[in-house]
């Protein structure tokens, strides 16, 4: 599951809001189904036409095999129904002869439980139930163990681990942060920890906690852009503009919504103007053009997406659902704050396309 996590914990971290002084911050990411069922199945569902294969033995005469998932919550819990093919034979002249063969489905309700360090979050299996093709219960007893010894124990093997991820988080935020922050990041990053995790009707509500120096954050105001670097963003945004049209007509293609395609175009017109007055201007701390664009915007946009998200294909809903978990993020950080030297406001604007503009003439220049 770390793959698809790590995209809102970067998301969260990334982000810096108002200034103050703080040593501790608990934010909660709420992770849909869709997101939970893609990670289950980049770590366990990986064999021959997406199979999960769970048991064999050395002749895969006999074997154990799970397929299509399909992830729910209910009473608390996650929900996991798979289909399953399990057969028991023995190898005879080079040959499998099958002693016994059986197709039905697994349901499994596992529990969100975090480990005494907080650093994992995995599932185990509190209840699991066999059924044949026709719903009925399964018993059989051979399979029923082999069910309990091997199918269970795959499945709540499947896990976050902020051990394993902490690299990658350092990597991906040092590429958007400023290089004197570098230290601190990683400082913050070493104390991050789950504090909660509980299933729900719409997926898993998560709250991360973690430790910021115990300092005043005090970004200093960042100058207007001068005309030259006028110039420079105007180039940049130009290929930016492009990229998100495409990115505009792709969506609406996907979800044959003219409604979407239509707010999205609004939205885009909008960053235009809030992002030449942010650069332009020193603005105040009330009406801030970038801040008052972000936060008007997502409240717009963010209902759309998400009903569109559960209408569309699979591949196709969970680039939307991604999307929409780690904004939400960042639309929490607008009410806290991190010592971080980003900021979503016009000075946060100016400081993040100096960075960018920067780094992209450091890479031409090599």
């Amino acid at each position: 599951m770390n793959k698809y996590f790590l995209t809102m914990v970067v998301s969260l971290l990334a982000g810096v809001a108002k200034t103050g002084v703080a040593d501790s911050y608990s934010l909660p990411i709420q992770l849909d189904y869709s997101l939970i069922k893609k990670a289950v199945v980049n770590q366990l569902f990986t064999g021959e036409g997406g199979a999960a294969e769970v048991w064999h033995d050395k002749h895969k005469c006999s074997f154990l095999k799970l397929y299509n998932p399909r992830i729910s919550g209910e009473g608390g819990q996650i929900k996991l129904l798979n289909d399953v093919q399990a057969q028991f034979g023995t190898a005879l002249g080079g040959q499998c002869i099958t002693v016994l063969a059986w197709d039905g489905a697994l349901e499994t309700f596992q529990q969100p439980t975090i480990s005494a360090d907080q650093s994992i979050l995995s599932l185990p299996v509190t209840k699991a139930n066999a059924y044949d093709r026709q719903g009925r219960q399964l018993t059989i007893d051979k399979l029923q163990d082999l069910i309990k010894r091997v199918a269970e124990p795959k499945l709540a093997a499947v896990k976050v681990d902020l051990n394993e991820s902490r690299g990658d988080m350092e990597r991906t935020l040092t590429k958007f942060l400023p290089p004197e922050n570098a230290a601190e990041v990683k400082k913050i990053l070493d104390t991050l920890k789950f504090s909660s995790a509980d299933a729900n009707d719409e997926g898993m509500k998560v709250k991360l906690a973690f430790d910021a120096p115990l300092k005043k954050a005090s970004p200093k105001p960042e100058a207007p852009f001068t005309a030259s670097e006028q110039k420079q963003w105007q180039a940049a945004w130009q290929e930016w503009d492009a990229f998100l049209s495409k990115a505009i007509d792709q969506a609406a293609s996907e979800t044959q919504s003219q409604e979407l395609r239509d707010t999205l175009m609004e939205i885009l017109l909008e960053s235009r103007s809030a992002f030449q007055a942010g650069l332009k201007s020193q603005s105040p701390d009330s009406g801030d053009p970038v801040r008052v664009f972000f936060t008007q915007t997502w409240q717009k946009l963010a209902p759309q997406l998400r009903t569109l998200a559960k209408e569309l294909p699979e591949i196709e809903g969970l680039r939307y659902m991604t999307f929409i978990a780690a904004t939400d993020v960042i639309y929490e950080l607008e009410s806290l704050g991190a010592p971080f030297g980003l900021e979503v406001s016009s000075d946060g604007l100016r400081r993040l396309a100096r960075m960018l503009m920067a780094g992209k003439q450091q890479a031409e220049a090599k």
